[in-house]
């Protein structure tokens, strides 16, 4: 079976999509900067592994974001 560059090329398009959504909502629960986050997991994309691994990193990251606003 061959596995053409079509097919990793459509699977890194795809993929970019999904990791940076999740990327963008994980990072508004677990970090100050979601941007940067969300940028990071889709140019992880490139490399389909790397960015599974970035996931589960993230998931495993405390969900607490500190408060700023407390006067």
């Amino acid at each position: 079976m061959d596995i053409g560059i079509t097919f990793y090329g459509q699977l890194v398009f795809y993929s970019m999509f999904i990791v940076g959504g999740l990327s963008y909502y994980l990072g508004k629960r677990k970090t100050n900067d979601p941007k940067v986050i969300a940028l990071v997991g889709v140019l992880l994309c490139i490399t389909p592994p790397l960015n599974l691994v970035y996931l589960f990193v993230l998931t495993l990251k405390n969900d607490e974001v500190p408060d700023n606003n407390i006067e």
